[in-house]
């Protein structure tokens, strides 16, 4: 895919098809890092920690915070 850089105020910009940034999980007004080398220009993702209400909405408001968890049988030298 290719875009044209055009005019936008006193910057410059290009317009990024919808299925391109759906397909990359972007949505709009989203920040996004910006870096350049050798010639290439990369638009990614910060990496953002999620708040405890965000992890607890995963698991439909349950944390588990208590009690055991089953880690699955031993693969190694485990002692259990």
């Amino acid at each position: 895919m290719q875009a044209k850089i055009k005019e936008w105020g006193n910057s410059q910009g290009i317009r990024i098809p919808k299925e391109l940034l759906r397909e990359a999980g972007i949505s709009l007004n989203e920040i996004l890092d910006i870096t350049a080398s050798n010639g290439i220009i990369m638009l990614s993702k910060p990496f953002k920690h999620k708040t405890l209400e965000e992890r607890a909405a995963e698991f439909d408001g349950r944390l588990n915070l208590d009690g055991e968890y089953d880690w699955g049988q031993p693969v190694g030298k485990e002692v259990w």
